[in-house]
């Protein structure tokens, strides 16, 4: 092995993305636009709700409950007739409509125990879910509040002493915008890599790099590093600019073990790559692999669901997966401020994953070789 061939093959490299237009604008698409959308996307309470309610009764206690609903969690509620409401459902108009009863008052008074039919859109599933809960506990409120003539609620017999760590409001976004870059990483990562092989395939400079001095492990390792280069200084600027930047979420650890964790995961990765690259001929086959490969990664791996709620089965497949130890590695990092005695065992599953793959990546790109020859 030299040195110098692995620098130089892996500066090509690097030329070549350059010239690559489409591949200039996805990485900075996917490191600063994507990440920023995809974070404010996510819902971090009920806002907003469209409610519609009809009023049969037209006494005190219905008049309370509609000036319950309010914004920032509702619109103001229209008030519509009995007619009007399956036709707003069925428009989109409203994701809940609230049907009071006649002669409600009378029978809360009366203790008949009266019943409000709540109707709920499903199909906007976040706020259906979320205001099924705010809508029982603003109608029972205002009941409570006017049977008792006041809104002093009874002392529980237990108090409850509530502390949330590391993210005292519950504020979503700092959750999804470092779960979006670990995305970003593993997504572009795999792309860079796999394209820049298949690229070279398809337009026959494998052939010129027969013909050097170089091998396959030469080849291979200037792709990794190249390709693990450009992800790891878009990741950087990601974190800086855009997640503590733009985003305001705050990191409470070491950058340097995160980027250090990171460049493991991106040996496993990249290697993984190439591994794909070999079995695919074209960058469509390569896309469609991908997809097989991605989606079991993101979605099982514990950065959207935790690990403890999944199979049995599906958790211990899962450790052979590096998106596994990556995001337990950067929650514990990131989020926490865990040093190395806590998350060197994520430091060494990853390097352990990644000598694999690397080696069976490197067994199938030399048989690729010989094939080619």
């Amino acid at each position: 092995m030299r040195l110098a061939n692995i620098f130089n093959l892996g500066v090509k490299e690097l030329r070549s993305l350059r010239r690559d237009p489409v591949m200039v604008v996805l990485i900075v698409y996917a490191f600063t636009l994507s990440i920023f959308v995809a974070t404010r996307a996510l819902p971090e309470t009920l806002h907003n709700a469209p409610i519609a309610i009809v009023d049969e009764d037209q006494s005190v206690l219905s008049s309370r409950i509609v000036a319950a609903f309010y914004p920032p969690l509702f619109t103001p509620p229209a008030l519509i007739s009995w007619s009007e409401m399956d036709t707003g459902m069925d428009s989109g108009r409203y994701t809940f409509a609230l049907d009071i009863p006649p002669d409600f008052e009378r029978d809360v008074l009366a203790r008949h125990r009266p019943s409000i039919q709540l109707n709920i859109d499903a199909t906007r599933m976040s706020q259906a879910f979320t205001g099924n809960w705010y809508v029982q506990d603003i109608v029972n409120g205002e009941v409570s509040t006017f049977l008792q003539r006041h809104r002093m609620a009874a002392a529980p017999p237990v108090n409850l002493d509530l502390r949330v760590k590391y993210n005292p409001n519950l504020y979503r976004p700092w959750f999804g915008g470092v779960i979006s870059l670990i995305d970003m990483i593993t997504i572009l990562s795999i792309v860079l890599t796999g394209a820049a092989l298949i690229r070279e395939r398809e337009h026959g400079t494998i052939e010129h790099l027969l013909v050097m001095p170089v091998t396959p492990f030469e080849i291979m390792v200037s792709k990794v590093w190249s390709m693990a280069l450009v992800v790891i200084i878009a990741s950087v600027f990601s974190l800086n600019v855009v997640i503590q930047g733009l985003l305001s979420i705050p990191i409470a650890g070491s950058m340097l073990l995160f980027l250090a964790g990171t460049l493991l995961f991106l040996f496993a990765t990249t290697s993984m790559a190439i591994l794909m690259a070999t079995i695919s001929r074209t960058m469509p086959q390569f896309g469609m692999l991908m997809i097989l490969v991605l989606v079991p990664l993101m979605t099982l791996s514990g950065g959207l669901t935790p690990r403890e709620s999944m199979p049995v089965i599906v958790q211990y497949l899962m450790l052979a997966a590096p998106n596994t130890h990556f995001i337990m590695l950067a929650q514990g990092i990131l989020y926490r401020g865990a040093g190395l005695e806590i998350v060197w065992p994520q430091f060494l599953a990853l390097a352990v994953i990644g000598s694999i793959l690397f080696g069976l990546a490197l067994v199938r790109f030399r048989k690729s070789l010989e094939a080619a020859t």
